[in-house]
Formats: structure tokens, sequence, C-alpha cells
């Protein structure tokens, strides 16, 4: 039985839907993996390197949360 985005990762998808943007890979800009971003720039910025996908999005959707207990 698989579980839904939205279940596994309830800060990012608030995130997205309702105070800004995701950004995954590398390029010329930035060689962090996973980064958020708001309409005032970067929010966070991940490792350079995850095993997999999921501890990525693990990381990204702890650190989301600790922003918004600080900022909300």
């Amino acid at each position: 039985m698989s579980t839904s985005f939205e279940k596994s990762y309830p800060n990012i998808t608030s995130w997205v839907t309702s105070q800004g943007r995701i950004e995954l890979g590398q390029d010329e800009y930035s060689s962090t993996l996973v980064r958020a971003l708001d309409a005032g720039g970067m929010v966070w910025e991940g490792s350079t390197y995850y095993a997999t996908l999921d501890q990525a999005f693990d990381a990204l959707e702890t650190a989301l949360a600790e922003w918004s207990e600080k900022n909300y």
C-alpha cells in the first residue's frame, strides 16, 4: 500500500501550494541537490549529495517544519 506524497511530506506540500517553491537538481548556480525558495529568495539549501531522493525530501520536510515553527 503506497502513501500519498501529501501524507508523507505535509510541510513540503504546504510550502509549494501556499508559500513558495522547491528546486531539485544541481546547476551552474547551486551545487545543492534540493532548495526551498519564497518570494524573498533562498530559505533553505540542502546538501550536495543524498543517497536517495527520499533522503533529500526527508531533509527538506524537516527543514520546512523547523522554518515554519520559527516564522509562524
